[in-house]
């Protein structure tokens, strides 16, 4: 294979790495901050959102098949939401961990998860 071959190979393994790694992911669909479902949570009753925060501190527990959380705001601690998810859960869902979910606001305060997602674990220590 001469050089140029090559080069156009390589542009085209990594171009479909990339696809495959976007595979499942709606770059258009907004992802909204805890503070934002709590400022008009009537907006998004009923509604499939995409919705971001911190899984609170010994708020995590697991009984008969449901999983339940308090979600806080990034940037606000004090401002929170209680899930509810039914599912298989990712394996590095943890206390601390920034995650996103999908699903609908219930009522004021309560969103029903239909998804949770977790960022990747770092590859870094401190």
């Amino acid at each position: 294979m001469n050089k140029k071959k090559k080069s156009l190979l390589a542009v085209s393994f990594i171009a479909g790495v990339i696809l495959i790694g976007l595979y499942g992911v709606d770059s258009s669909e907004r992802y909204i901050a805890v503070s934002e479902l709590l400022a008009n949570p009537q907006d998004y009753s009923g509604q499939n959102i995409n919705a971001m925060g911190v899984v609170e501190d010994r708020s995590l527990h697991k009984d008969s098949g449901v999983t339940s959380f308090d979600l806080k705001d990034e940037n606000d601690e004090n401002l929170k939401i209680h899930v509810n998810y039914v599912g298989n859960l990712p394996s590095n869902l943890a206390e601390g961990k920034q995650v996103t979910i999908r699903g609908s606001m219930i009522s004021e305060s309560t969103f029903e998860a239909n998804k949770i997602v977790t960022g990747c674990p770092s590859k870094y220590t401190e």
